[in-house]
């Protein structure tokens, strides 16, 4: 929650520069927008808001079709599934003993600052939705005391507006002494209310006499009637239920609520317009003057759900001012309107990956590429009881196998897998060299035998000894750290926490497929670095080599509070003169290490027919 108490605050600027470009295109393109384009122009910011608050993994075709195919490979048995019994088949040959050190952290204390903001954010929705339930009782009182429109020539009037304007529907419609103005309510069983002063004035103007000033005559009645059945036509009570949810979690944004005030002002003056396309031109006055009239005898309604002919005094100035300039849209004005909407949404939404990345943790790797190149496999029996992924990459046939294709693009701390690349840096910076690796041990004491003792290159790597790669990290600095990982590109790149542990599950995470395509890229040597240095790293991972079989491997393990929770086991084999590169990780509550993922990795292998 802490983390997202930061992430909202940051999304909340660039809406506020969403919104400033929005109102500025509405501005510049005024006169080529008709009154319904520029208010629907706001449904894309309503779009833009839901976008923070629902992050949403985005899947490609590949993870689409991978679904697929797992889904076939279960109903089918001879798909090439890997059973049960494959589980308990053993490697032979003499492996090296893979260990599997590792040092328990703490969790980390959430940000103070994100806290606040989140607990002042939720105090905030709490207070909205009290109000809002306040509304709504009203609403239901409201409700509650209204009776059915008794009026016959207002009935009358009424039905020939539903026949005028096609609607088939019965939409009911009240008197009540509790409003100033007509508004209809329900967005699953809309309503219509009229307040009794109206039927009141349209009484004493429908008798003949001519009234004090401010009465209505049947023109007026129609006029508002039709504004409220435009709304009911336009769905706009239910634009306006999503216009008080965003009121509601945006409460603290006032660009937000100036932004919806101005949605609200749009969409009357677009009823409006609607309006006006049912009437002749020598009527467009008389509905103005209608509006006049109205409007010194209403007041803004609190109800957060209805849409009505309602407005403030400055709101009515400006539906005034469009209805007196009013003319309805040729052809060519609705092209040149669509065009510009087009224009105007694409900007929009262009912001919208930068929301979705503020918005959730980047955990997920957005992999592209072919789906012909990628198959799924079943290893779900090796997987029990735990969540993960196994990811194959052969490179002769540049084909892809992998069981679970949403963990294998879900980012996790690499942990010791990733001392792999630190040791590579130090090599480069002439910290460590491949024929000159010693670091003494400084006499502390750790829990693991192997740490306590002079250390080099390949007794680090195989021990997975933390105090020989954070020495190296410490000579190295943040500054170079960072750009060796962005001249690599190791996972989201991230390594603002504590430099001893960024890579300890902390800030440093990435996914098992980026894993292989790094171990690819070093394995050619890709990156361009020294090649006697990347020979260095291949010679400290090698855990059997053979005339015919090479297996090189690296494992990792990340345990929180006394519990593993993260088991990786990356690497490649050279074998029958094919290269296979594989990544495995498994999570879980306990129990999750690095030597478990390096068993299912084998497993798997054996049962592939890659390595016996």
């Amino acid at each position: 929650m802490a983390d997202f108490g930061i992430r909202f605050f940051l999304c909340n600027i660039f809406i506020c520069i969403i919104i400033g470009i929005l109102l500025i295109a509405k501005r510049a393109l005024k006169n080529h927008l008709t009154s319904r384009m520029q208010f629907n122009l706001w449904f894309l910011l309503l779009g833009l808001l839901a976008v923070p608050l629902i992050p949403l993994r985005s899947i490609g075709v590949p993870q689409v079709l991978a679904w697929i195919e797992t889904w076939k490979n279960t109903i089918s048995s001879n798909k090439g599934m890997i059973t049960e019994t494959a589980a308990s088949q053993n490697i032979s040959g003499t492996v090296k003993q893979i260990n599997d050190y590792t040092l328990s952290i703490s969790n980390e204390t959430p940000s103070i600052v994100g806290l606040i903001l989140c607990e002042i954010w939720l105090a905030g929705i709490i207070v909205m939705l009290l109000l809002v339930v306040r509304s709504v009782s009203r609403l239901n009182t409201l409700k509650k005391s209204a009776l059915p429109l008794q009026n016959k020539t207002i009935h009358i009037l009424y039905n020939s507006c539903l026949q005028e304007m096609k609607i088939k529907r019965k939409i009911p419609i009240y008197s009540t002494a509790f409003l100033k103005s007509p508004i209809i309510v329900g967005l699953f069983k809309p309503c219509i209310y009229l307040p009794i002063h109206l039927i009141s004035d349209f009484l004493v103007d429908a008798k003949g006499h001519k009234g004090p000033r401010g009465c209505f005559n049947a023109a007026d009645m129609r006029y508002m009637l039709l504004h409220e059945l435009q709304h009911y036509r336009h769905k706009d009570t239910l634009a306006g239920f999503f216009m008080n949810l965003a009121g509601i979690f945006y409460w603290c944004n006032p660009l937000v609520w100036y932004a919806l005030k101005e949605m609200r002002n749009d969409r009357e003056i677009a009823c409006d317009t609607s309006v006006l396309k049912f009437l002749e031109e020598n009527e467009y006055e008389d509905y103005g003057n209608t509006l006049i009239n109205l409007a010194e005898k209403i007041s803004l309604t609190p109800f957060p759900f209805a849409a009505g002919i309602r407005g403030s005094m400055k709101q009515m100035q400006r539906r005034i001012t469009n209805i007196s300039s009013y003319q309805k849209p040729s052809v060519y004005r609705k092209l040149k309107g669509l065009a510009a909407f087009a224009v105007i949404a694409v900007i929009l939404w262009g912001f919208t990956p930068m929301l979705s990345t503020y918005a959730a943790e980047q955990n997920q790797y957005k992999w592209t590429i072919s789906s012909e190149k990628v198959s799924t496999i079943d290893l779900s029996s090796y997987f029990n009881g735990y969540e993960g992924s196994f990811v194959l990459y052969d490179l002769e046939g540049d084909t892809w196998n992998i069981y679970d294709m949403d963990h294998a693009t879900l980012r996790t701390s690499p942990d010791s897998t990733y001392k792999i690349y630190d040791a590579l840096f130090g090599l480069e910076e002439g910290i460590i060299s491949p024929d000159d690796s010693f670091m003494a041990w400084n006499g502390t004491e750790y829990p693991f035998e192997a740490w306590n003792m002079n250390q080099d290159l390949y007794s680090a790597m195989q021990s997975s000894v933390n105090w020989y790669f954070q020495e190296i990290d410490e000579q190295l600095g943040s500054s170079a750290i960072q750009s060796y990982i962005r001249k690599i590109g190791y996972g989201n790149e991230n390594i603002q926490s504590n430099l001893s542990s960024y890579w300890m599950q902390s800030s440093l995470k990435i996914s098992p497929v980026e894993q292989v395509a790094l171990l690819t890229d070093l394995y050619h040597n890709r990156f361009g670095f020294t090649l006697e240095n990347v020979n260095a790293i291949k010679d400290s991972i090698c855990l059997y080599s053979s005339e015919h079989k090479n297996f090189y491997g690296k494992t990792g393990t990340g345990s929180v509070d006394n519990q593993d929770v993260n088991g990786w086991f990356v690497g490649y084999i050279e074998a029958n003169g094919s290269t296979y590169f594989f990544a495995t990780n498994i999570q879980s509550t306990s129990d999750a290490t690095g030597s478990k993922a390096a068993e299912i990795t084998k497993a798997a292998l054996s049962d592939l027919n890659l390595w016996q």
